[in-house]
């Protein structure tokens, strides 16, 4: 990332101080933890659970593995991870927003998920983990928020270990012509309302439906990751590309 503080990023459809992308990106989190969970699911229409149960399936994630979720949020890939790598494994729940995080322990500590989670406050780009620690590496509806997304995939690569796998699920581009005129309706004509009405701001959910136009395509979120190290490379659509899992290797 370019320190110059001079120099611009995108925040949805604004170009903004890069240096202040991540102060805007919390604000809009800090505004919206308390209602995450019900907004993503009248949002997706609950299907964002099906979407975690693909990647946590596609994990392969065994018992007694380390599994490191980059801005996990409220828990719901953890806490099934959790489960996966049993009393002998560990999870690490790591999000750059104390708001999320706060409320992801306090959900999963009150689903009775002890013991082999542990909670870690950390910026995306800079992973304060040793080198190749994790045998798997997710980030959930994360990555397009982060500054730098070349930087937070250098990171991945640098702490998973050897023969393990990264898994970047995000929002993406339809694969239908038809599709796409569709989402753009909803996404800025429902979503900003919707906001209003739950969370009692729309501008956090417009800065949403901007951010995923401007997050890069199928295609070119492979090629960021190749370049970045990981081996393998590959991405599944899910609901017609509204949103796909890109999968890779490092080996």
């Amino acid at each position: 990332m370019n320190d110059d503080r001079s120099s611009t990023t995108d925040f949805g459809y604004q170009q903004v101080p890069t240096h202040e992308k991540a102060q805007r990106v919390a604000q809009v989190f800090h505004s919206v933890a308390g209602k995450y969970d019900v907004m993503n699911d009248l949002m997706s229409f609950g299907i964002h659970r099906l979407w975690k149960k693909f990647t946590l399936d596609h994990s392969a994630a065994r018992p007694g593995q380390r599994v490191l979720d980059i801005a996990g949020g409220t828990g719901d890939l953890a806490k099934g991870f959790s489960q996966r790598v049993g009393s002998g494994g560990e999870v690490v729940l790591a999000d750059i927003n104390g708001s999320m995080l706060d409320v992801g322990r306090t959900r999963l500590l009150d689903a009775g998920v002890v013991g082999n989670v542990r909670y870690v406050q950390a910026d995306a780009q800079h992973l304060p983990f040793p080198g190749n620690y994790f045998n798997c590496i997710t980030i959930a509806f994360g990555l397009r928020n982060v500054t730098d997304k070349d930087a937070a995939l250098r990171s991945m690569f640098r702490v998973l270990r050897l023969g393990g796998k990264a898994m970047v699920l995000e929002f993406s581009k339809p694969v239908a012509p038809a599709l796409s005129s569709v989402y753009d309706l909803y996404s800025f004509r429902v979503l900003p309302v919707m906001g209003k009405l739950v969370t009692n701001d729309a501008e956090s959910y417009q800065y949403l439906a901007e951010s995923i136009r401007m997050h890069p395509d199928q295609e070119t979120l492979k090629i960021m990751m190749e370049d970045a190290g990981f081996c393998r490379c590959e991405h599944f659509n899910l609901s017609g590309g509204i949103v796909a899992l890109h999968v890779g290797y490092k080996f």
